[in-house]
């Protein structure tokens, strides 16, 4: 997905489920997860986005 959208979805999820996400680059373009969910590469996080420190 592009960057924007998946900026957008990374920070809607965050709030909604109340939980750090994690922007992560891949080889199709960008994904977004719970950070507790992600277990790759940690050089191919874009960005995290947490809820609870704004």
């Amino acid at each position: 997905m592009p960057l924007s959208t998946a900026q957008s979805l990374a920070w809607n999820l965050a709030c909604t489920m109340m939980t750090q996400i994690v922007l992560v680059e891949t080889g199709a373009g960008y994904s977004v997860m719970p950070l507790a969910e992600f277990d790759g590469d940690p050089a191919k996080v874009v960005c995290e986005y947490d809820p609870l420190n704004r």
